[in-house]
């Protein structure tokens, strides 16, 4: 494998699925592991209690290399580093906070670390923190954003010629022709979350699921950038935010409507109109729920379909 984020991770295909929350469970962790990728458990969703059953049954399924995204600001975030090390977790992505604060610690215990940024300055400090790695995440990518609004196509090249280590591509890629872009704009790796949304085995409510293989171009939008910018699709929730904004409301009135629980309620408890939907701009290019092993192999063999073994060899798998 010449590939460095395949060494780097001991993975067959330079493809990992985004640590999604209310999405990424250790079913979902372990199937995209199986095919060949990396999966990774989203535990920014998750109580300690919560984590360790997923960390149980993902080891218990036989699957040797997957991840664990780590949210920094996350508030019990000792007691989710403890069960990574209970556990043996070799991979932690990190991301949301400032790398310097455990990057050293978990690369002390012999866990490789991948950092997600928005970035060309964060990405420097995630490499000055001892990063292995980078996810140059973006605008187009659901969840919660950086208030650079600067695109995956932007971002990419930029991150790749300003860092000595590996960069993975996230935002707007979902089959093997974005995933072939990228490794040609610098990345040796992508991070695809909203196409493992609508997958059998993500533990989103199947009415989520459904919602976004239904959804059209211009369906999501980046907002709540007051807070922490989100991307969510356009439901009941989303049309009281907009007239909040008509209002004039303040970041406080903001907060007060988006409470608590919001996330949980749309992805996790199925209520598609006032819970919030977060997903990619890539949702309108979705259209099949499948198996998560069936979406890395059509991945990889759109990839290979779309000439990427004309790129010199450099990124044959």
């Amino acid at each position: 494998m010449k590939n460095r984020i395949c060494k780097l991770l001991h993975i067959r295909y330079p493809l990992i699925q985004a640590g999604m929350v209310w999405c990424s469970g250790w079913r979902l962790a372990a199937a995209v592991s199986k095919a060949g990728g990396l999966g990774i458990i989203g535990s920014g969703s998750m109580y300690p209690e919560v984590l360790d059953e997923h960390l149980q049954k993902c080891r218990g399924s036989g699957v040797r290399n997957f991840a664990v995204n780590l949210p920094l600001m996350y508030p019990q975030i000792e007691d989710h580093i403890g069960l990574i090390l209970k556990h043996r977790v070799p991979i932690v992505f990190t991301s949301a906070g400032n790398p310097k604060t455990y990057t050293s610690f978990l690369k002390d215990a012999g866990i490789k670390v991948v950092h997600v940024v928005s970035s060309k300055k964060f990405a420097l400090k995630a490499e000055a923190a001892g990063a292995d790695a980078v996810v140059a995440e973006g605008f187009e990518a659901g969840g919660h954003n950086g208030r650079e609004e600067t695109t995956t196509f932007c971002l990419v090249p930029e991150v790749a010629d300003a860092v000595q280590i590996p960069v993975i591509a996230a935002g707007g890629i979902a089959d093997g022709r974005s995933m072939h872009a990228a490794l040609a704009l610098g990345a040796e790796g992508v991070q695809i979350g909203s196409r493992f949304v609508a997958t059998e085995e993500s533990s989103a409510h199947s009415s989520f699921k459904k919602r976004v293989t239904q959804a059209n171009e211009g369906d999501t939008q980046l907002t709540l950038k007051e807070l922490t910018p989100v991307r969510l699709l356009n439901n009941g929730f989303y049309q009281d935010i907009v007239k909040a904004y008509e209002n004039h409301r303040s970041a406080d009135d903001l907060r007060q409507l988006l409470g608590r629980g919001r996330a949980k309620r749309g992805m996790f408890e199925g209520d598609l109109e006032q819970g919030e939907l977060e997903i990619g701009q890539v949702a309108a290019r979705i259209h099949q729920i499948m198996p998560a092993a069936a979406v890395v192999e059509q991945i990889i063999a759109e990839y290979r379909e779309a000439g990427a073994h004309h790129l010199g060899g450099r990124f044959s798998f």
